[in-house]
């Protein structure tokens, strides 16, 4: 399976960075079987296209504006994420939705595409994220994992004794210890 799991946004912008916070704990945490490409594409926009065409699978990891509470974890999947990127709320976003369409164009668009996203709460030049939206890693953490789970990939923790994500609140998701 040709699976890539891509954190995207900007560092510098407070809770943009999210995306690229969440790929970073599973890289960190998790051993995954088979090797799954790991990516944090910061605010990388047109130059990723040639590394997430013709995926299996991509998930990408990002801050959203959905009008949900900050910290809300949002997964979208195929073609409710394009149109989701249509309302922009950072430089990269555009060429995120730029990338989709031109791999699309190309038919090389991933056969499966799903995005986890969360609610910022502050997108204020700075570094750091806000303690709503830390809380929310976590919970999407264990979408991710799940997405894993469903193509067959098997998420080891790095350390048998670390406390490990649990599934979000009301959904039926094993532990993953």
């Amino acid at each position: 399976m040709n699976i890539l799991i891509l954190g995207i946004g900007n560092l510098l912008l407070g809770d943009e960075g999210v995306g690229v916070r969440v790929v970073e704990a599973l890289e960190r945490r998790f051993i995954l079987s088979p090797p799954v490409e790991i990516l944090d594409g910061g605010t990388s926009g047109m130059a990723l296209m040639e590394i997430m065409s013709g995926r299996d699978s991509l998930i990408v990891a990002d801050a959203v504006l959905t009008g949900a509470p900050p910290g809300s974890v949002t997964v979208l999947r195929d073609a409710e994420v394009p149109a989701l990127f249509s309302r922009k709320i950072s430089p990269h976003q555009l060429g995120l939705s730029d990338v989709l369409m031109a791999l699309r164009l190309t038919d090389e668009f991933p056969r499966r595409l799903t995005l986890v996203g969360i609610e910022p709460e502050s997108l204020a030049p700075g570094i750091g994220l806000t303690p709503t939206v830390s809380a929310a890693i976590e919970p999407a953490l264990n979408h991710v994992l799940a997405l894993l789970a469903q193509a067959g990939v098997n998420a080891v923790p790095r350390d048998a004794g670390q406390q490990t994500a649990n599934g979000p609140a009301g959904d039926n998701m094993p532990p993953w210890r």
